[in-house]
This record gives C-alpha cells, structure tokens and sequence, in this order.
C-alpha cells in the first residue's frame, strides 16, 4: 500500500472525527470467503470533506457501510472505527441506532429505493425527527418544513404533503439531504449521490452540500467513481483498488503528483480526443423535418383533452459516418426525440431514411427497415435478459431478421459480433450476471452490431459506466464507427463523453433546439446562456 497523506497544517489528529484503523472486512459465501476490504486506514476531521473514490468494487461503499454498521450478516469486520473516541465495531445496536442519523447521518445514489414509495416524504422526515429529535405534531411538521425549505425543494409547505413519485430525481434527492439533516449530524456519509443526476442538478447537490457544510459545521465522507467531482469538492482524497487503499492525501496535491499507477490512471482516464466532421459530399442517412411528439395528460369525452408536448417541431439531419450528440437536461426531450425518430414512438412530422419515408410506414412495413437502425441502451443489464445466455441474446435478432440462417451460421456470426467488441466467443453460453458493467455495455453493443445496421441510436450508452470503462467504450465505438461507416445519434448529460465521441451537437431545453454546430466550436464558445450553463455545471477542465 502507498500512503502518500501528509499532516494536516489546520488539525491535528487528535481532532480527528471519524478514525478507522486496519479496517478489513470479508464476506462468507457458499464458494469460499471474499475479502472486499483489507487493513484500511484514514480519518475525517471536522468540517472536512473526504473523498473515497476508485472504480466500481473497490471496497469503497462496503468501507462506507462498515463505518454505520449496516454490513449484511454473512461480513465480518475487523479493526477499528472510532467515532469522536468512541469505538463502534464494539457498541451496540442499540448505541449504534442512537449514532445513525443523530450523530453520522447517510444519502445513497438512488433516493427512490431509500424512500418509501407509500408515505409522504414529511411523514418520512418527521420520522427522523422524532427519534433523534423527540419533535412531533406540529413542531415536527413546522420543522419538517423548515428542512425542505433549506434543501431548495419549491414550496415546501405544499411537498410536505408529496410522495417520492411525484418529484424530480433532483428534488428526491434533497429529501434524502433534509432527511439526513433532521437528526443534525455531525458528519454526513454521501455514497455516489450525483451519479443519476444530470450535469446541472449535480452542480446544484454539490453546491447545496457544501452551503450546507458551512453552515452546520459536518464533516462529509464523499464515496464517488468521478474524478471531476473530486477535484471541485474535497478537502483530501482516498483512493481505493480491490479492497485496499492505495494512496491518500490532500487532493490538489495528489492530483498535482499522483504517486501511485493507479491512481494516474483514473486520473488520465478522461475522454480524450475530438472527432473530425465528415465531408458534406457523404450521403444523408437519416432526415427529419418538423418532429413532434406529445403525450396525453387528460383525456377528456366533452371538451379539449390536455397534452404534453416533449418534442417541438424540431429538424435533425445525420450523414454517413457522422456523429450528432444530443445534450441537455432530465425532460428536455432528448430520449423522447430519438426514439421518435426511430418510430419506436408515435411522432408527427417527416422521417427520411435514405429516400424512404418512415413515418408513413406501418409496423409491418417497418420491419424489415428494422434490422439497419438499431439501439444501444443506458442500462445494459436492464435491457439485457437474465434468463438467456449471452449467445442467445444476440443471436435473437437474427432469428427475426435473417430466419434463413441455420443455427451454425447464426452463431457463427454470433461469435463474431463478440470478437469485434473485443470479447472472448466462448463466454456466449455464460449469462448477464456474470460479466462486468462494461462487458455488458459490449455485449448490448454485439447484439445490435450483429445484423450490420447503418445508424445506431446510443442512449446514454456510458453513463452508469466508470470513467475508465468509458473510455474503453468510447474507444470501441469509434473504432467500429471507422471500420463500418456507422452513423451514431449519441444522447447523454456528460458533456466530456459528447465533445469526445460527437462531430456536430444539438443542444435541447423543452423540447427545442436551442443551440447546435460543430463540438469544437459549441465547446469552444457556446452562443446561448443555456449552453453556458451546462458547460460550466459539467466542471471541464478543458473547454476548446
């Protein structure tokens, strides 16, 4: 292990908050014991903000779990966690349920699996309240109340009373931070609270952490994948590979002079490299004239029925070989504008695919246009089915559009498909679960690559991905873009991803273009407040 943290000038360690030492911690499993955490060691002071970061299954959120005392039954931990002096892998539950919430409060990355769907978010924080605070009735509502108020939800008076479904992912999340501040902690432990959000709403949490930091005096324990965060937002940095730390220390000065490999590869793993325009001579692929797409909110028998409009009378043209990346916030329209224009929803408005028109076509007409625009998904494990084998679902394509294959030459091709996203063939008869996030990433990408489409619609394709695996990602679909001439519509909230992978970006606010060109040029001096926004939210280090 290298230790590269130095003494802190402003504390000194006896002021230490949070201290955890030689911190291991193994679960027992039916095929043997796995060691996910080994002889950890660092320490949180007061009004600090430490970051853990690494990639996924380094041991940072079991590290973190281990600090509340929330580890499953089958872990064992060993070592020590002391909170303000006092040991905690000793104390007991009932010492330890006093501690959390009253003393070290905890947000997680999906607020709608923390909240109760069945209670109102006022109800869930009054709970809190009342077992850390003794508050209830009407002191509990008013403080409740109070609390929302401080997170930025918008007439908090009237949210009290709203359930988790009915808010933002953004406004969910503040709950989560009002909850969390209900029992008034001292430290706050933050385990990848931005990771679902986009870029703005991320600036936003960020900025309400902070705000929030300086005004009750916590100390936070940042558990996060993303560098760029990192660098904007910790006082110190841990980093963590395969259950050890592998070096820590004040974070200007490890990103300054990383000492350890590792660490400068997560570091450099930033999309890198700028995509040239494709010439004006190539032929357009895809063309779409005054698109549309609206939704009911009420329909009514007598009288006007209310509608959503999420698409507004929006122009898109794509060339061979080009890249046009769609950017903007949560409920701009981007996901909704590229599957209108692929007819996998109900549109108005002209859609050209070479000369043909889709949007005049029927579902059996379409079918067979099918095969040459495919769809690569956000959540690859979500889009993937656990009950067939690797082989079988990218094989399944082919039985709908090349029914004339037999089976040796359809998995044939199969075994192809995952040799050009660099897997290995034999892992075609293992299942979902048994491969990585980004091995799932690929293999969503073989299952559209194997019917040899010419446009690839990419939602989201990176974004539950590590920095590291993004790169190998986005380095796999350029190279395939130039081996095959593909045509990528590429939709995200990363902007880093969009001015590595994107040609030409089209920037969405309400259903509307607001601003598009070539990325050199968006980037390098955007023309719209909006643009400039989201740029600045994205925290690039490089902006031409």
């Amino acid at each position: 292990m290298t230790d590269t943290q130095p003494k802190n000038p402003r504390r000194p360690a006896r002021e230490a908050l949070l201290e955890i030492e030689g911190l291991s911690v193994s679960f027992e499993l039916p095929h043997g014991t796995v060691q996910a955490v080994r002889d950890v060691s660092f320490a949180i002071n007061p009004g600090e903000t430490l970051a853990l970061v690494g990639e996924s299954g380094s041991g940072k959120s079991v590290t973190s779990t281990a600090a509340m005392r929330l580890l499953p039954e089958l872990a064992r931990a060993e070592g020590v966690i002391r909170f303000k002096g006092e040991e905690l892998l000793g104390a007991t539950a009932k010492r330890m349920r006093r501690i959390r919430g009253g003393n070290i409060a905890m947000i997680f990355q999906e607020p709608m699996t923390s909240l109760n769907p069945l209670h109102r978010i006022g109800d869930q924080i009054k709970e809190v309240l009342d077992r850390h605070q003794s508050l209830k009735g009407r002191a509990a509502t008013a403080k409740a109340i109070d609390l929302l108020e401080q997170v930025g939800i918008p007439e908090p008076a009237r949210r009290v009373s709203s359930y988790p479904h009915e808010l933002s992912g953004g406004q969910r999340q503040r709950v989560m931070i009002a909850m969390a501040l209900a029992g008034e902690p001292e430290m706050l432990i933050a385990d990848e609270p931005t990771t679902a959000l986009d870029v703005t709403v991320q600036a936003q949490i960020l900025e309400l952490l902070k705000d929030l930091q300086r005004r009750y005096g916590m100390a936070i324990l940042f558990i996060t994948h993303d560098l760029t965060i990192v660098k904007h937002f910790a006082d110190r940095v841990c980093v963590m590979r395969h259950g050890e730390l592998v070096e820590q220390g004040e974070t200007r000065e490890v990103f300054a002079n990383p000492r350890h490999e590792y660490t400068r590869m997560l570091i450099d793993a930033e999309p890198r490299g700028r995509k040239a325009p494709v010439a004006d001579s190539e032929p357009m692929v895809l063309e779409a004239k005054d698109m549309r797409v609206r939704f009911a909110l009420k329909k009514r028998l007598f009288g006007p029925s209310e509608y959503f409009e999420a698409v507004r009378g929006i122009d898109v043209s794509i060339r061979r070989g080009q890249t046009v990346g769609i950017v903007g916030e949560s409920g701009s329209g981007k996901s909704t504008l590229g599957r209108a224009l692929l007819r996998l929803l109900k549109s108005q408005g002209e859609i050209r695919f070479h000369d043909t028109r889709l949007d005049v076509l029927d579902k059996t007409a379409m079918r067979p246009i099918r095969s040459k625009l495919q769809v690569v998904f956000q959540d690859p494990y979500g889009s993937l089915s656990p009950r067939l084998t690797v082989g079988d679902i990218i094989g399944e394509g082919l039985k709908v559009h090349a029914p004339h294959l037999s089976r040796a030459e359809r998995e044939a091709q199969v075994m192809a498909a995952l040799k050009e996203v660099s897997l290995d063939p034999s892992m075609r008869n293992r299942y979902p679960h048994e491969f990585s996030g980004g091995q799932r990433q690929r293999i969503a990408i073989a299952r559209a690559l194997v019917l040899k489409p010419e446009f690839l619609l990419l939602d989201e394709p990176t974004s539950a991905l590590d920095r590291s695996v993004q790169v190998t990602v986005i380095d796999l679909l350029r190279d395939l873009q130039q081996k095959h001439g593909l045509t990528y519509l590429f939709i995200s909230h990363d902007l880093a991803v969009v001015r590595a992978l994107a040609d030409t970006v089209l920037v969405m606010k309400d259903g509307e273009i607001v601003e598009q060109g070539s990325a050199e040029a968006l980037f390098a001096a955007p023309k719209t407040e909006y643009t400039r926004k989201l740029l600045a939210a994205a925290m690039l280090d490089q902006v031409a």
